[in-house]
């Protein structure tokens, strides 16, 4: 299938019209990916990438969203006025590019107005959810990014969490980027966090892809998302650089590195619960596979970036 659903009718609480958003197909203005909760068909999770020629600037409104300032590529310089604080000017040291490094970051709150300016150039997440908390602006360094090392094998992935499982305060965003070195898979096993238990939270999620390029020309990777009997779904396809994939429930994984080609993808995950936890399920088909991690080495080519603080679970 193509990512639409075919199976099930299609509304806010069940899924988007679309699953897969190729590249370039949302963007508007300086944004090459322009994406919000309405444009996804569901209540809170939202992402836009924002392209900035050397010297270039651009001023939003969070208006009812918290997000983060995510560099990509590049440094940039962030001013914020919000009206409860008076106007604060953040430079963001950024990186090279997404495997090179890891970034320091800036959260925004609700109803903020801020202007982000590159002397250099550069491409800039900007992950968002909807929140009715005012919180208040903070600038994270690189340091300040929990990395850890997840799965074994060909399962060993590297997970670099910006706004989750830190002490960084957010009313419903989690944010996370995960690094997979060509031939390996992440996002493995399969997962899904679509209801509210003690082992699992309702989240609506949101990859973004970034593929290395190989010496002929640009890389390729692939994903699955898949329902299950009563919310049915399914998209099995090739993903490139820009690519998008909404995730509004069912189970998702694996996200699979061809050989050659390194696959970087950023998480913007929230939902309605009010303590935002990142709890997730595995298919149960497919959960035995942890315990063949226990044998294996984590891949030597991880960490592509930062000092990781070992481990073998985790989802992403």
């Amino acid at each position: 299938m193509n990512g639409t659903d075919k199976t099930s009718p299609t509304s806010p609480a069940d899924a988007p019209a679309t699953l897969l958003v190729r590249a370039g197909t949302s963007a508007a203005g300086s944004f090459s990916v322009d994406l919000g909760p309405d444009d996804a068909g569901w209540a809170f999770s939202g992402l836009r990438i924002l392209d900035l020629p050397a010297g270039g600037s651009q001023e939003l409104e969070t208006g009812p969203d918290e997000l983060l300032v995510l560099p990509l590529a590049g440094a940039c310089t962030v001013t914020v006025t919000t009206d409860t604080e008076a106007e604060q000017t953040f430079d963001l040291q950024g990186r090279p590019d997404v495997f090179s490094d890891l970034t320091d970051h800036l959260y925004v709150p609700i109803t903020a107005t801020l202007t982000i300016t590159s002397a250099t150039g550069g491409r800039f997440a900007l992950p968002s959810a909807r929140a009715s908390r005012r919180l208040p602006v903070s600038h994270r360094s690189a340091d300040d990014v929990c990395v850890e090392l997840r799965g074994a094998g060909t399962c060993s992935r590297q997970v670099n969490n910006y706004a989750l499982g830190n002490d960084l305060d957010t009313d419903h965003l989690l944010v996370c980027e995960v690094l997979t070195p060509g031939g390996n898979w992440s996002s493995y096993p399969p997962h899904k966090h679509d209801e509210h238990t003690d082992v699992e939270r309702e989240l609506e999620e949101i990859y973004y892809f970034e593929v290395a390029p190989g010496p002929a020309g640009p890389g390729v990777a692939f994903h699955r998302t898949y329902g299950t009997a009563d919310r049915p779904l399914e998209l099995t396809e090739e993903v490139r650089t820009g690519d998008v994939v909404l995730t509004p429930h069912g189970y998702h994984g694996p996200s699979m590195a061809a050989p050659g080609y390194d696959l970087y993808y950023l998480n913007v995950m929230a939902g309605p619960a009010p303590d935002q936890q990142w709890l997730m399920t595995d298919d149960p088909a497919h959960h035995w596979i942890r315990a063949t991690w226990e044998d294996q080495d984590i891949d030597p080519r991880l960490p592509m970036n930062g000092t990781p603080a070992e481990g073998r679970e985790g989802h992403s």
